[in-house]
C-alpha cells in the first residue's frame, strides 16, 4: 500500500532512501476542509516546492472541532477517516505527513488528553489506524515544556516513545519543545526519551532570524557528545501571532529558512495561522479552512498563505486584479516568497 517512505539518516531526512530536505507548511485545520480543495492546495504546494505539511489530530478552532481523536484518545470519525484520507494522498504525491497531539491550550480548542492514559490512548489510535503508510511522524505532545495544559513530563514522552515504538518500531516520532533547547532538556531528548529528531519551536521575536544558523550549529555541536538526530523546525514564527510586539516581513521568514538550511537544519516550515490582533481572527489561514482552501484564488473567499504585507511586488502567478491594495500586495508577495523558498530548498 504505502508508495513513499520517511526514514532519519543521522542529521538527515530520507524519502525512499534519498537525502532530502524538509520545506513544509503549516496546514493544522486541514481534517475540515473539502477534499476537492485539499487537492487543489496540495497542487499548489508541489508547484511550489514544499514535500510535507503538519496537521493536527487535535484541532478545534473558531467553533470547528476536526480532531481526529476525541479528549480521552478514542477514534473520532469523521475526521480520522479524513486524516486517513489525507495521508494516502500525500503518499501518493510523495509528500510527508506530520501528525501532531496537544494536550491544548484553549487555542486548538479546550485542553484535553489530560490524563497520561488518554494521551496513551490517543497515540495508539493515531499509529494503529495509520500503520499503513510510510510517509507520518507523530509529534506526541506539541510545546510539551510549556507550564500550562500542554505540558507533559519527560517521564511520559519515555512511555509515549515506548508505546509507539512496540506498535510500530520503523515509525519515527518526537516531542517538540516551545523555545530554544537547553543542555539538559536536549540530553533527555536524546537519551531518556530517544526521539528520532529534535524540534525546537525558536523564539517569535525580531532578530531570532539572524540567530537560526548558529543555533542549529550549536544544537549538532553538543549532539554529537550525545546522540546525532536531525534538527527540524517544524514550527518557526509567523504573521499574526504577536503583531504588535513584531510582524515578520518576507525577508525575515527568508533569512530564517536560508539560516536553517546553511546551519545544517534538516527541515523548516513556512508557519501560518490567524490573525491575533482582530476580533475574527482573519485572515485564519490553516487555522481554520471551513470556508475556503489556503490558496484559494478568489478573492473574496480565500485564506491564501500571507503573511507578508510590506513589499511591493509585481503581479505573480495568480494574475488576478484583486479589489484592494492589501489583497493584491499578498497574492504578489506569497507568489514570491514560495518561489524563493523552492529554489533555496533544491
Amino acid at each position: 500500500m504505502a508508495e513513499t517512505k520517511l526514514s532519519v539518516e543521522r542529521t538527515r531526512f530520507a524519502v525512499d532512501g534519498k537525502p532530502i530536505f524538509l520545506l513544509g507548511i503549516s496546514y493544522y485545520g486541514a481534517l475540515g476542509a473539502y477534499r476537492e480543495l485539499i487537492l487543489r492546495d496540495l497542487d499548489d504546494m508541489q508547484r511550489y516546492g514544499f514535500n510535507w505539511i503538519r496537521v493536527w489530530a487535535t484541532w478545534s478552532a473558531f467553533g470547528n472541532d476536526v480532531s481526529a481523536v476525541d479528549g480521552e484518545g478514542n477514534p473520532r470519525e469523521p475526521y480520522l477517516g479524513e486524516l486517513r484520507w489525507l495521508t494516502e494522498e500525500c503518499d501518493r504525491r510523495g509528500m510527508i505527513v506530520d501528525v501532531t497531539l496537544s494536550r491544548g491550550n484553549g487555542v486548538p480548542g479546550p485542553p484535553r488528553l489530560q490524563d497520561p492514559e488518554s494521551l496513551r490512548r490517543a497515540v495508539r489510535t493515531l499509529v494503529t489506524f495509520l500503520k499503513p503508510y510510510r510517509n507520518w511522524y507523530l509529534d506526541v505532545a506539541n510545546e510539551r515544556n510549556v507550564k500550562d495544559k500542554r505540558f507533559v513530563l519527560f517521564e511520559e514522552l519515555v512511555e509515549l516513545r515506548k508505546l509507539v515504538e512496540d506498535l510500530d518500531p520503523d515509525r519515527i516520532a518526537t516531542a517538540s519543545h516551545a523555545g530554544d533547547i537547553g543542555d539538559d532538556d536536549l540530553r533527555r531528548y536524546l537519551l531518556d526519551v530517544k526521539v528520532d529528531f529534535i524540534a525546537p519551536h525558536r523564539p517569535r521575536r525580531g532578530g531570532s532570524p539572524e540567530r537560526t544558523a548558529d543555533q542549529t550549529r550549536g544544537y549538532l555541536k553538543r549532539m554529537k557528545q550525545l546522540r546525532i538526530v536531525p534538527v527540524h523546525y517544524q514550527e518557526p514564527f509567523r504573521r499574526g501571532f504577536s503583531p504588535n510586539l513584531w510582524e515578520p516581513k518576507a525577508e525575515d521568514f527568508l533569512t530564517d529558512l536560508k539560516g536553517a538550511k546553511e546551519g545544517g537544519a534538516a527541515g523548516w516550515c513556512f508557519h501560518n495561522g490567524d490573525q491575533r490582533d482582530k476580533l475574527d481572527g482573519k485572515p485564519r489561514r490553516s487555522f481554520d479552512m471551513s470556508e475556503a482552501r489556503l490558496f484559494d484564488e478568489d478573492p473574496k473567499a480565500r485564506y491564501v498563505a500571507v503573511f507578508f504585507g510590506h513589499l511591493d511586488l509585481p503581479p505573480g502567478l495568480w494574475g488576478q486584479a484583486y479589489p484592494t491594495r492589501q489583497e493584491s500586495l499578498d497574492a504578489k508577495i506569497t507568489t514570491y516568497i514560495l518561489i524563493a523558498m523552492m529554489k533555496m530548498a533544491k
